[in-house]
């Protein structure tokens, strides 16, 4: 019974930071269609805000729930009034000009923090359950991870704001036509999804050791979870972030955590082979 529990709780968290990681790309490629290849390097500046908010007498929490967001969304916000505005519509100028923003704040992070390890202790204790100890920040992990998707799809199907949003992403020119500007609802809607993956970054700081190019460890994920997810932003996110959770775990706990990743790959390589629109562009048709 032990090991059950411990083993639904480590799925429930693979399955989570999946879908943490890959929230913030979610909502900037799946809504805007703007593949981000810098996606990796936003999160790895909330983890610098958040450490170096910390350090500076900053409680945790607010360091990663609020300040941490809040920087890397101004970032981005710069980043799509000066680079991206100009490339809506053209894949591959936007994947090269976000792959040169991703070197560009790895160089400029290099400088500023230097090329060496840094990290912040766990905020939450670990506690233990019959003869195993599980990690108590998991539980956090999971717990966010679930308010930002219940939040996000409350936001965008309940909401004024929402529906605008999804809206002028389908029909830009009708949406201009009704007295909206579209130019605002994409920075906005850019905001958001660079603020996401500065909380992404910030939440999975204290469990690794940050250094200028971690966000090179999250952006392959991120991108097969989201592109096999398919179109429904929340729905495809669930998804497929479940499914590849589930298959990661139980190679990990069967054979190791190395076997893990690559069977996660290869449940992606399959997947896209099968369903090269995603699970819902196949199923779920129609779901946000």
């Amino acid at each position: 019974m032990d090991l059950s529990f411990v083993i639904l709780v480590e799925i429930l968290y693979a399955i989570a930071s999946l879908a943490l990681i890959s929230v913030g790309l979610a909502v900037v490629f799946g809504m805007m269609k703007v593949i981000n290849l810098a996606h990796g390097e936003f999160m790895m500046m909330g983890g610098y805000a958040t450490i170096t908010a910390v350090n500076l007498g900053v409680n945790v929490f607010v360091a990663m729930l609020i300040i941490a967001p809040l920087v890397v969304g101004l970032i981005g916000l710069l980043v799509e009034r000066l680079v991206i505005r100009h490339l809506y519509g053209r894949l591959v100028d936007t994947m090269l000009a976000t792959w040169g923003l991703s070197l560009f704040f790895i160089g400029m992070v290099t400088m500023i923090f230097g090329n060496t390890t840094t990290s912040i202790t766990t905020p939450i204790k670990g506690f233990t359950v019959g003869n195993y100890q599980i990690n108590g920040y998991n539980f956090f992990v999971i717990f966010i991870t679930i308010c930002l998707l219940v939040g996000i799809y409350a936001l965008l199907k309940t909401t004024r704001a929402g529906l605008t949003a999804r809206g002028t992403m389908q029909r830009s020119d009708i949406a201009a036509a009704l007295g909206y500007s579209p130019d605002r609802i994409y920075m906005a809607t850019f905001f958001c999804g660079s603020a996401l993956s500065g909380l992404a970054g910030a939440v999975l700081a204290p469990l690794v050791g940050l250094v200028p190019t971690s966000g090179g460890i999250y952006i392959a994920k991120a991108f097969i979870t989201v592109i096999a997810g398919g179109p429904a932003l929340i729905t495809g996110l669930v998804t497929s972030s479940g499914l590849f959770g589930l298959v990661n775990q139980i190679f990990t706990f069967a054979i190791s955590p190395v076997i893990g990743e690559v069977a996660l790959l290869i449940a992606a390589v399959i997947l896209l082979r099968l369903l090269p629109q995603g699970v819902t562009g196949k199923f779920f048709k129609g779901k946000m």
